[in-house]
């Protein structure tokens, strides 16, 4: 590991012991919020794949259901009967913090007079099923982006803070205990030159 290019002087080595004080706390707090950030990291995928296996299963009879309706239903008839629906659903993004890193929260508001958007002699009951479900499954299909959004998110956060911490570790950590111990030397090396050099003083001064 090379060593840093400073003066080997007691004032650059009481520098760079407050240089390594703050780097070896500022590794510590790094690792701490590394871990902690892992294990959240780790529910919110859990979360992740419970919701997208009930959300694909509930889509996939959803789907089943659809196909049956549209089988038995003119394709003009269901075209218009879904084209106007019955409820307008506005979605308000922000933001919360996890860890200092804000990923994105979503509430879901829904205006109109509800109910199917047909009538009910357009339409067979397979269809009816699909849209209550549907409506039933929005907000979990809002969740599953919100989750999947926010464990990229602080994937992304774990590898930059992963990297911060390699950095403290392994490059600035060891170099500055190398700068100084070779600065410790360095000087121990002119104390003992200097002392040489006064008994040396004292000994021309004693003849």
């Amino acid at each position: 590991m090379a060593r840093l290019n400073v003066n080997p002087t007691r004032m650059e080595l009481k520098k760079l012991k407050a240089r390594l004080n703050t780097a070896v706390r500022g590794h510590k707090l790094l690792k701490d919020k590394s871990d902690e950030m892992i294990r959240r990291f780790t529910v919110m995928a859990r979360e992740n794949l419970a919701l997208r296996r009930e959300v694909e299963g509930e889509l996939s009879r959803i789907m089943r259901e659809f196909q049956v309706a549209r089988s038995v239903t003119p394709a003009y008839r269901a075209e218009a009967a879904f084209a106007l629906p019955s409820v307008a659903v506005q979605a308000e993004c922000e933001t919360a913090s996890v860890m200092g890193l804000d990923v994105p929260k979503i509430a879901l508001s829904a205006s109109g007079k509800g109910g199917l958007p047909y009538a009910y002699f357009e339409i067979t009951s397979e269809a009816d099923y699909s849209v209550e479900k549907v409506s039933e499954l929005l907000p979990k299909l809002v969740r599953l982006a919100e989750v999947e959004k926010s464990v990229r998110m602080l994937a992304d956060e774990i590898e930059r803070n992963k990297r911060r911490v390699n950095a403290l570790e392994y490059v600035m950590i060891p170099q500055l205990e190398e700068t100084i111990a070779y600065i410790r030397e360095k000087l121990s090396e002119n104390e003992r030159a200097a002392l040489v050099r006064i008994m040396k003083v004292k000994g021309k001064s004693a003849t």
